[in-house]
């Protein structure tokens, strides 16, 4: 499956660069926001640590 390869090397290249990066940290921020106003902000260090991991994974910045 050549093609799902080359799929996923350019979904990797776009999320490394600065407007994947830009992208990224804003989807993941917004979800991490409602999550919080769903918790009340009960959980918010949870969130924020789960963040956190979520873009270490995603981007390189």
């Amino acid at each position: 499956m050549a093609g799902m390869d080359d799929l996923g090397k350019k979904a990797g290249d776009a999320l490394n660069s600065d407007k994947g990066e830009q992208a990224s940290d804003k989807a993941l921020g917004g979800a991490a926001d409602r999550a919080d106003d769903a918790t009340g902000g009960k959980h918010g260090d949870q969130i924020d640590k789960a963040q956190n991991a979520a873009d270490s994974k995603l981007g390189d910045k």
